[in-house]
């Protein structure tokens, strides 16, 4: 019997022991789902997404690329993955969310000056904003971290916890070693660009680095560059069901991987980031055109 009681209390205080552990996490996972499922006509690609997002048990979700969506159908995603609280930038054109575990504050919708708009909320202590930059522009993208910069500095008078996530479009000087100019990825964005100037992706053969400089110099950090090395680790995009729409082999999709989704967050959290990781594994291959970013927090 006295056996019994030892075992059980080791027992208990294992599970003790992982349940606060589970209590002092808090995950935050970004994913740009590829035109709304089609604008809402892929209801299959749809259910996989919710069952991935699922089992990753994330604390607070941004979501980008909602076409055709209301704050009901944002909802409903929500609640499939286990949160009650859900809130909608726009239900027109490209829109980006954020689902939570917490009640939501919505704090703004930003969207003068913004191509597809930007959603700021407050959950628990951290202020989140959630941002889809302009896909074929670097003037316009500088002008838009321009606008979020200045939100930032409102931000940061009175709360020092703060976390930019989402689609950027945009570059990272700590990557910038890992594009080499003579391969696929260079090459093929070179040809689309030509003669287009700030008005397209590439300035002087190369890409543009102002963009994520201008958060980095904020300061924001960069947590995904902390915890990962090389472009197989890091790389966000292009999924493999691209293939699908552009005739590219996995291999040719593969030899273009790069990095245009991040998380950002504030001086005050970078040292409780306990991991962060681009899931760009099989089982996203085929589930949106970008691959989710996530990040842990101790509390």
């Amino acid at each position: 019997m006295k056996n019994l009681i030892v075992c059980l209390i080791f027992f208990l205080s294992i599970n003790s022991g992982i349940s606060q552990a589970q209590e002092d996490r808090f995950k935050v996972l970004t994913y740009n789902i590829w035109n709304g499922f089609d604008w809402g006509k892929d209801v299959d690609r749809r259910a996989a997404l919710q069952q991935w997002v699922k089992a990753q048990n994330s604390d607070v979700i941004g979501l980008q690329e909602l076409c055709a969506y209301t704050p009901e159908k944002l909802q409903e995603d929500a609640e499939s993955w286990g949160h009650n609280y859900s809130v909608l930038l726009k239900t027109t054109g490209y829109s980006v969310g954020i689902t939570s575990k917490y009640p939501i504050a919505l704090k703004e919708k930003i969207i003068d000056g913004m191509h597809h708009g930007a959603l700021h909320c407050k959950i628990k202590d951290v202020d989140f904003l959630v941002i889809h930059l302009h896909p074929g522009s670097i003037k316009r993208r500088r002008e838009e971290v321009k606008i979020l910069s200045n939100k930032l500095l409102e931000i940061e008078k009175t709360n020092p916890k703060f976390i930019v996530l989402g689609d950027f479009n945009a570059h990272s000087p700590f990557d910038a070693d890992l594009y080499d100019v003579d391969g696929a990825l260079m090459q093929r964005a070179q040809a689309s660009n030509q003669g287009k100037g700030l008005d397209g992706n590439i300035e002087h053969g190369v890409f543009d680095y102002a963009v994520m400089s201008g958060f980095i110099s904020f300061p924001l950090y960069d947590v995904t560059s902390l915890f990962t090395n090389g472009m197989g680790e890091r790389g966000s995009f292009p999924g493999k069901i691209l293939g699908t729409k552009s005739k590219e082999t996995a291999e040719e999709l593969e030899a273009r991987l790069n990095r245009i989704d991040y998380i950002m967050v504030s001086d005050a959290l970078v040292l409780k980031c306990t991991g962060s990781s681009v899931h760009n594994g099989a089982e996203n291959w085929m589930l949106s055109d970008h691959y989710p970013v996530s990040a842990s927090f101790s509390n």
